[in-house]
């Protein structure tokens, strides 16, 4: 949906949202979540139960006051029952107190299970999944539609629980007292139920609008707000234009919130009018039975109009639970939406494991064939190569060539459509993902620093790696003597995707993160293209030296990295056109050739 749509009402967003909940969200799925805390749920509807029962002395304590310890002037009595009285109020109250901490526990539990399971179930989808999602719109599932959830599973959860057993409890109770006057009590239900329905219809597809557009200003804040978009917006002048865009997502939420709040409203009074003018009615036909051959007492019709109150004020809770409901039904529609999308990357059912001291680093690419979703062509058709262990391939050619996708498909971003690739002769499907982890490192054009430390930035490919070992890594990456003139040296916080270095020092720091990890296949995707002359003579040296012994695969645009490479292969629009050394296809006078020539 684009931040600068107008949200008008129509059938149409309300159908597609209809059908959505009917795919992904039932009830039997959403009481799953409960089912591992189903013990401590129990126990809580115990004490529900328990202080439900407790509550329904005090109208016949009350009755018994009215209709015998006054008139009599009975002091002694009057004492017990007015103690009593005060006895459940106290008990009630430790037992309310007990049960909002059992059940906050429970619901906060449950919600933290939800946030795991979705994160990690995002950290599973393919790169696919995240090209085409903005991220803005992935936090907002995380936090706000999860965060709306959590009043349902918290508050939601145990005011369902207690007022229903203190609904069926009073509903018991006042049968006893009068069972004439509790049928007419019960005649209002029916009504402010489908009344309840139909409000609760009415404002579950506008939350779910509500949700999505919170998306779009999630989304919009990301991108504006990050170092790159203010940036970008300062140097173009374009930072009114993105208040206006705020602005009109920022106005098209609040318009929603309004609605969400408001529709049915008039149903909703209704209800209320019906609750409010029970007690009146209940009254004037108490004083019709009064005259009758089984009269109602006053004792019994004050008990009756006490119990009503303590019914009344559960049954509205009810209600508007039930109203809650429906609309929380769109925040889990929305959540459950993103963990039924399709895992596409999966680990085998008996993945293929070893240590980092048996790898050797063979890389065998096989008739390797691959389309992205939606392209009208293949991006990569029928690539073979066989990268000895130990040794070097540069992979080259123009722009939308398929270099990058391979890369892809190397470490796994991606799963071939035809063909295989192979390490040390196994499937790379078939290999476990932590021993794919440990035989490829990946160091990228742009590289992405955490908002920590520089030594928790180089960690994060090591946890256990020792200080010696930080400084080891950064030296072969020439980064060493920089990071130590720091003030705070390697304890120096990257900041914001590690605005704090330039170009080079981040590609810099993200090899010798790789390096730390010692893998014995390198994939290096133009990882020195943000480089100067002299310190990319250097890193090339420093590469050199690390290479000995281990395989690396330099994706390229700049040939001058890759002269001395065992073979380069040159791609065109996805297939091989030329490999051989870089005398071998210089002498050819084709494709390489021109590059060179270009200026590549």
């Amino acid at each position: 949906m684009s931040e600068f749509q107008d949200q008008n009402t129509n059938s149409q967003p309300d159908a597609n949202y209809q059908e959505l909940a009917a795919t992904h969200v039932s009830a039997k799925r959403i009481f799953a979540l409960f089912k591992p805390y189903r013990r401590q749920i129990i126990n809580v509807v115990g004490l529900l139960l328990f202080g439900s029962a407790v509550g329904m002395a005090s109208p016949f304590l009350l009755r018994a006051i009215i209709d015998e310890a006054l008139p009599k002037g009975d002091l002694e009595l009057l004492l017990y029952l007015a103690g009593g009285l005060v006895g459940i109020a106290v008990l009630s109250a430790a037992l309310n107190t007990l049960q909002i901490v059992m059940s906050t526990k429970i619901g906060q539990a449950i919600m933290h299970d939800l946030r795991v399971r979705l994160y990690s179930h995002l950290q599973s989808l393919s790169l696919s999944f995240f090209a085409a999602t903005r991220s803005g719109e992935i936090q907002s599932r995380i936090a706000s539609d999860i965060g709306g959830l959590q009043t349902l599973v918290t508050n939601t959860a145990n005011e369902l629980a207690r007022n229903l057993s203190m609904v069926v409890m009073t509903a018991i109770a006042m049968f006893f007292l009068d069972w004439r006057l509790a049928l007419f009590s019960m005649v209002a239900v029916p009504l402010t139920i489908i009344l309840s329905d139909r409000v609760g219809k009415m404002r579950e597809s506008i939350t779910h609008e509500q949700q999505v557009r919170l998306g779009d200003m999630s989304a919009v804040v990301q991108e504006s707000l990050s170092i790159s978009g203010v940036i970008l917006a300062r140097t173009m002048g374009r930072g009114e234009h993105l208040t206006r865009r705020f602005t009109r997502t920022s106005e098209d939420v609040a318009k929603l919130e309004v609605r969400s709040h408001t529709a049915g409203e008039w149903e909703w009074q209704l209800i209320y009018l019906i609750l409010s003018i029970l007690p009146a009615l209940t009254l004037l036909l108490g004083g019709f039975l009064m005259s009758t051959s089984v009269p109602v007492t006053i004792g019994t019709l004050v008990a009756m109009i006490a119990l009503q109150e303590q019914l009344l004020w559960p049954l509205e809770g009810l209600l508007a639970i039930n109203r809650e409901v429906r609309t929380t039904r769109a925040l889990f529609t929305r959540v459950f939406q993103y963990l039924d999308k399709p895992v596409e990357i999966k680990q085998a059912a008996n993945a293929v494991e070893f240590e980092r001291a048996q790898m050797q680093g063979g890389v065998q690419i096989s008739h390797v064939s691959f389309s992205y979703p939606d392209s009208d062509r293949p991006t990569l058709s029928d690539i073979s190569i066989d990268i000895p262990a130990g040794s070097s391939v540069a992979l080259v050619g123009s722009t939308g060539s398929g270099k990058t996708t391979l890369g892809y498909l190397l470490a796994r971003l991606y799963d071939v459509q035809s063909g295989s690739i192979r390490y040390d002769g196994i499937d790379i499907r078939d290999l476990s993902f932590d021993t794919l982890a440990d035989m490829l490192g990946v160091v990228t054009q742009e590289p992405y620093l955490l908002y920590a430390s520089v030594a928790e930035n180089l960690r994060f490919a090591k946890p256990d790696a020792t200080d010696e070992e930080l400084i080891r890594a950064a030296k072969i990456a020439q980064i060493h003597d920089y990071l130590a003139a720091l003030p705070d040296g390697y304890d120096t916080i990257v900041g914001d995707r590690g605005y704090r270095f330039s170009g080079g020092e981040k590609q810099r720091l993200a090899l010798a993160r790789t390096i730390l990890r010692n893998p014995p296949v390198l994939l290096l995707d133009e990882a020195t293209s943000a480089l100067d002359t002299r310190t990319e003579r250097a890193m090339e040296m420093a590469l050199a030296n690390l290479s000995k012994d281990r395989t690396t695969i330099t994706i390229a645009h700049r040939l001058s990295t890759i002269r001395n490479a065992d073979q380069i292969i040159v791609l065109q629009q996805g297939r091989i056109v030329e490999r051989g050394t870089h005398e071998e296809l210089e002498a050819l006078g084709g494709v390489y050739a021109a590059l060179i020539k270009s200026g590549s």
